[in-house]
């Protein structure tokens, strides 16, 4: 795994692997594609100031997140079906969240069931991602079961009344291969996904499952079933973020489900400053996820308030590459690329000053102005 010096180079190895219905699975975005590329680009368009000369003698990547203690702020994001890309699935993925330290988040729609995963890797930090069905009684029984594990917060997707268009899903009449189940369920709602008349498999498997008509109240009735924080993800405005909190959310993941659900919103580093500054006076954590494949990324989402970091398809490279191993060399690659981008740019993490200057895109300068400065103390 040494021979992997970036992210691109396991990314590149791994599409070079996967059988093309998983390839295009996990790599594809919605309809255009648009956002899925302006993903990566937006964090491109960010300028680092560095700071000289300040006598660097420590850099200290830990932190806490939700009260745990975590060794560096990127986590793995849930990503769906992950046995496609190696026999262990979750199971290496969360033995490598494990190892390094961080934190996993379980996918309701996993190829492992939230046991076999609580019980590889019993010492991880595992957060459960949650989509809320018709039938209250799955739901129900997810999130307790979760609870029962020892996974330590409820991730609800709260951008996903139903799946968006990926073409490439549907071209390929994309199904799960039938070796594997939804390992979450039971009966058809583990198996159904295995076949398809026309379609994306995935997009006939969840119609007429997910409740459309979800509001906020259903975060209430989460919370009456639940003592897990509630983690909104999915957020990307700032009003959406005050009713998440108001309605009894714990944190907001900055989120636009990898650009997978509507093409042309807004990539999520864009989206970032006005939902810290919507939530500033909740004092509650906001994370991100969406197109960081670099330290710097990571550093970019620091900078503008984010407490984590979260990533997927990396994940995915690294577990289609070598397994267990192969997430933790991309862990670690985050790590050393993180911790060289602080040291370079003149801070401490977390205590000392980060300053960014801003080119935003102009779908971005209605709310804002198109060059900023930002300073965290």
């Amino acid at each position: 795994m040494e021979k992997y010096i970036s992210v691109k180079e396991i990314e590149e190895a791994a599409l070079s692997i996967l059988p093309k219905p998983a390839r295009d699975y996990y790599k594809s975005g919605a309809t255009e594609e648009q956002t899925l590329a302006e993903n990566r680009t937006a964090f491109q368009r960010l300028r680092i100031r560095p700071k000289c000369l300040i006598g660097v003698t420590q850099c200290d990547l830990r932190t806490k997140v939700l009260g745990h203690d975590v060794s560096l702020p990127v986590g793995i994001s849930p990503t769906a079906m992950q046995r496609m890309a190696h026999p262990e699935g979750e199971l290496a993925n969360a033995r490598a969240a494990q190892a390094e330290k961080t934190i996993f988040t379980l996918s309701t729609i996993a190829t492992s069931s939230i046991e076999e995963v609580a019980e590889a890797a019993p010492d991880a930090i595992k957060w459960f991602q949650l989509y809320i069905y018709n039938d209250r009684e799955v739901t129900r029984n997810l999130v307790l079961r979760a609870e029962k594990a020892g996974f330590k917060a409820i991730a609800l997707t709260v951008d996903t009344p139903l799946f968006g268009i990926r073409r490439a899903d549907v071209r390929n009449k994309f199904t799960l291969p039938p070796h594997l189940r939804l390992a979450n369920f039971d009966g058809v709602l583990s198996t159904k996904i295995r076949s398809t008349k026309n379609g994306s498999g995935l997009n006939n498997y969840v119609e007429n499952l997910f409740d459309k008509s979800l509001t906020w109240e259903e975060v209430k009735w989460l919370k009456s079933i639940t003592k897990l924080p509630i983690i909104a993800k999915g957020i990307l405005r700032g009003d959406d973020a005050v009713k998440a909190i108001e309605a009894g959310c714990s944190a907001i993941l900055v989120s636009n489900h990898g650009a997978r659900q509507l093409d042309g919103v807004p990539t999520t580093i864009e989206a970032l400053p006005e939902i810290v500054e919507a939530v500033r006076k909740y004092n509650v954590e906001v994370y991100l996820d969406g197109g960081v494949t670099t330290g710097t990324d990571v550093y970019k989402a620091l900078a503008l308030g984010a407490r984590m970091v979260f990533v997927g398809r990396p994940a995915l490279w690294g577990l289609t590459v070598g397994g267990q191993a192969g997430v933790q060399r991309m862990l670690n690659i985050f790590r050393t690329e993180l911790e060289y981008t602080l040291q370079i740019a003149g801070m401490y993490f977390v205590f000392a000053v980060l300053q960014l200057l801003l080119t935003l895109p102009k779908i971005w300068f209605a709310m804002s102005r198109p060059t900023v400065n930002y300073e965290i103390k």
